[in-house]
């Protein structure tokens, strides 16, 4: 005939043709990033077998050589944190091209259909 029942994960059941291909399931690992990692060591090792972007040094406490928010005596940004779209790479730190900033107060209220 070229139907095919198949049951599915739900318990319910389904009739396909034959000829077609599929996958049916589960991808496996889901939800793996919902379970917080709780201690330093496991984000170590995490970003150990990656690549070396941990951890993350905020740009006030590094020197002014190495970011446009370091140095000083205190640990400051020095000047506003928004930077023109436009600007060199090396200064492109902040925020960038911002239209607005600060709190958002207020809520956009829904339209009712």
């Amino acid at each position: 005939t070229g139907k095919t029942k198949i049951r599915l994960p739900s318990g319910s059941k389904k009739i396909v043709d034959s000829n077609c291909r599929a996958v049916v399931g589960l991808v496996a690992g889901g939800g793996r990033q919902d379970k917080p990692m709780l201690k330093a060591g496991r984000a170590f090792h995490k970003y150990r077998v990656k690549r070396n972007n941990w951890p993350i040094v905020r740009g006030v406490a590094r020197n002014p050589v190495e970011h446009p928010h370091g140095g000083g005596n205190h640990q400051h940004i020095g000047h506003a944190s928004t930077v023109r779209q436009d600007a060199p790479a090396g200064k492109k730190v902040g925020l960038i091209g911002a239209r607005r900033t600060g709190r958002h107060r207020g809520r956009v209220q829904a339209k009712d259909e």
